[in-house]
């Protein structure tokens, strides 16, 4: 009966405006109206990443629950670890709306939000509140009209400082203008030299990461390791959305914005693998896009991630996704013969 209502309810959210909806099923996972298994675990899945303990590697990426309205809900659907944001130190209201398409006949979206969020003081106050009962980090953004936007990550980096679990550095947002050029190798190195500054003063030990564009060339993801080899980040988060738009059916196809979803899996997986053959193990490594099964994560962890995330997905499939996706993991870790899941990172190396 229960699962009938979901389907109902999902049904009725996919008749109203994407970002209304969206914004309705936050409250009703806030309200405690969704399945809450709480973290699911095994001794295949349980494990330290980047110093870190997860019940296990399958997380919800930033930009379901950007201002931290259902932290503590979104931690009990099964997952290991939840991130939220992206945060910029004031608030914005983002891009026009609409801002926010579905493509169904992708099992895509495509947004051009431009880091639309409450702003650090007030997303910071709501993670205070909240129990935080299992991972969760903030992805770090800064203000469009921002005249030094690095001082904006290390800003919001300091303000969550006692408050998050790890903190990623966002320079792949299609949707703030010149953004994207922060993922240059001497501006990415100024910036994470700035947020490791502030994090070794304000959370010493907690782990930076930075997250990445699906469409870097070979000599670009070339540069951004040497980087995040030298400059010791914890992780690297492949990938964002894409501004690729190939082989897509939607009316919605020719919209300005990020595509996430199931067209981005396979241009988001060969960038993780590039990036475990050039990194070889020194950096972690974080899967993110087109995740709809646990096959999906599984396809990410061989290809070399350590941790997985998941967002576009629960919008078709609902909230009881994740924890299919967790459970589906661990089966095929055990039909493979690992006893762990580290074992089979990089296994398809």
């Amino acid at each position: 009966m229960m699962r009938a209502v979901e389907r109902a309810g999902l049904a009725a959210l996919r008749l109203l405006d994407p970002e209304t909806a969206h914004a309705l099923a936050l409250r009703a996972l806030a309200a405690g109206l969704a399945p809450a298994p709480g973290p699911i675990s095994s001794p295949r899945l349980a494990g330290r990443a980047m110093g870190l303990e997860f019940p296990n590697p399958v997380g919800i990426a930033a930009g379901f629950d950007k201002n931290a309205q259902a932290v503590d809900a979104a931690l009990r659907l099964g997952v290991g670890f939840v991130e939220i944001g992206a945060v910029t130190p004031r608030p914005q209201p983002g891009n026009p709306r609409p801002r926010l398409f579905r493509l169904p006949q992708d099992r895509a979206a495509i947004n051009r939000f431009g880091f639309n969020n409450d702003g650090m003081e007030a997303i910071a106050r709501r993670l205070e509140r909240a129990r935080r009962d299992g991972v969760v980090g903030v992805n770090l953004g800064a203000n469009k009209d921002s005249p030094d936007r690095a001082a904006d990550y290390a800003a919001v980096l300091r303000r969550f400082a006692g408050l998050a679990d790890f903190f990623t550095v966002n320079v792949s947002s299609p949707n703030t203008e010149r953004l994207r050029d922060l993922q240059g190798a001497a501006a990415l190195d100024r910036l994470l030299a700035l947020c490791q500054e502030a994090r070794d003063a304000a959370a010493p030990g907690k782990p930076v990461l930075v997250k990445i564009a699906p469409d870097l060339s070979g000599d670009e993801l070339a540069a951004i390791a040497q980087v995040a080899m030298r400059r010791g980040i914890d992780a690297i988060v492949a990938t964002n959305t894409t501004l690729s738009r190939e082989g897509l059916r939607s009316p919605h196809a020719a919209q300005a914005g990020g595509l996430s979803g199931a067209p981005l899996f396979a241009r988001s997986t060969e960038t993780l693998r590039a990036l475990a053959r050039l990194t070889q193990g020194r950096v972690t490594l974080v899967g993110v896009g087109g995740v709809f099964s646990g096959r999906d994560a599984y396809a990410k962890i061989r290809a070399g991630a350590r941790l997985v995330q998941l967002y576009t997905a629960l919008v078709y499939e609902g909230p009881r996704l994740a924890a299919r996706i967790v459970r589906e993991l661990d089966e095929l870790l055990v039909r493979d013969g690992f006893s762990h899941v580290d074992q089979a990172v990089g296994a398809d190396l």
